[in-house]
């Protein structure tokens, strides 16, 4: 049988690595990307503030609680990029089958690479040595003959590590991981097993399909299959931009709407900036999000007829959302702006329509 050879590279805790390699005075130190507030949020954390169990998507005040020395950094998403492409023009020296989850990983299919290296494993060494080099940023890689073992691999020995799982070694090694390592799996889903006495790969491996269907629904399909180390999905090189959008949440709730208004000025031209920057073109479709104070959300979009690719009419449209009866008592914590909808011009069904979401 033919085996894929994928790498999964994950650039290890990307952003507070890209800022401790700005600034050498932040080496060796807790470093958190993010907002020092009361309602911020950790948007990376180094290896030594993870030490104290800081990590992504932790709140700033819990996590500056745990480690009292942590250093905050406010993210240069701009400089993020910078070195994301560096990175995978690395990629591309190897093969032209990459495909990016974010800034700082991706998949590559190398299976037929441009340098004729039939070891995948000695790719995914140069492929670290060549980011090293280049950009002073250190890579992890997980090897495999699929993508979900390659990512689950690449987890395995960080930081700056290299795990390689074989077809042979696969079935063993799936049945040992515990669920919650197991890429695809939730943290609640992984929690919702463990109540129903699934631990690992091995337990999971005695549900049958029609029962792991009708515990988790259309996901039940992937359960069944990646406990059994088999994923049939190709690595996809074009990954299409559905939306690009902006947005921030206040320190102090906001209630007038002046000031509100203000917000989304600041926060339209940003993600209008992105917009720009993006692959993407021909939106049609802008869309502001408010959260209140008491987490309750809400959309408002219009969808014109046109592309819209002027930035003073993209403001234009995102301040003609907010109105007077969005506001509340409880104040609004969140402002977002975004675009979407991409596609050429169609011929006008109804102009300038106006559409809500809730």
């Amino acid at each position: 049988m033919d085996y894929r050879k994928i790498i999964h590279i994950d650039m290890d805790a990307f952003y507070a690595s890209v800022e401790q390699l700005d600034n050498p005075e932040l080496r060796g130190k807790p470093v958190a990307v993010g907002g020092n507030s009361q309602r911020g949020v950790v948007a990376a954390a180094s290896y030594e503030a993870r030490k104290f169990g800081v990590k992504s998507a932790m709140p700033s005040a819990k996590a500056a609680k745990q480690c009292p020395h942590l250093i905050f950094v406010s993210p240069r998403f701009t400089r993020y990029k910078e070195l994301s492409y560096q990175i995978r023009d690395v990629f591309f020296e190897y093969t032209d089958l990459v495909e990016p989850l974010s800034l700082d990983e991706a998949y590559l299919d190398v299976t037929e690479n441009k340098i004729g290296l039939n070891s995948a494993t000695l790719i995914a060494k140069e492929i670290k040595k060549k980011i090293s080099d280049r950009t002073g940023l250190i890579a992890s890689a997980g090897i495999s003959y699929n993508k979900f073992l390659a990512k689950t691999a690449s987890d395995m020995d960080k930081p700056d590590g290299i795990y390689v799982i074989l077809p042979n070694e696969a079935e063993d090694f799936v049945a040992a991981l515990p669920v919650h390592r197991f890429h695809g799996i939730g943290k609640v889903t992984a929690e919702k097993m463990v109540k129903a006495g699934i631990f690992t790969g091995k337990d999971l491996r005695k549900k049958s399909l029609e029962d792991l269907k009708l515990r988790y629904g259309k996901s039940g399909q992937y359960y069944f299959n990646i406990c059994r180390g088999i994923d049939h999905r190709d690595v996809q090189p074009i990954r299409e931009t559905k939306s690009v959008s902006a947005e921030r949440t206040f320190e102090d709730n906001l209630y007038e709407l002046a000031n509100i208004n203000a917000e989304i000025e600041r926060i339209a031209r940003i993600s209008f900036e992105r917009y720009q920057r993006s692959k993407a073109s021909d939106g049609h479709t802008i869309t502001i999000k408010l959260k209140y104070a008491d987490f309750r959300q809400i959309t408002r979009s219009k969808t014109l007829d046109k592309a819209i690719n002027d930035e003073e009419a993209f403001v234009e449209i995102a301040l003609s959302l907010m109105t007077e009866n969005l506001l509340d008592e409880s104040g609004i914590r969140l402002i977002g702006v975004g675009i979407a909808n991409f596609r050429k011009d169609i011929e006008p069904e109804k102009p300038n329509q106006l559409t809500l979401e809730f």
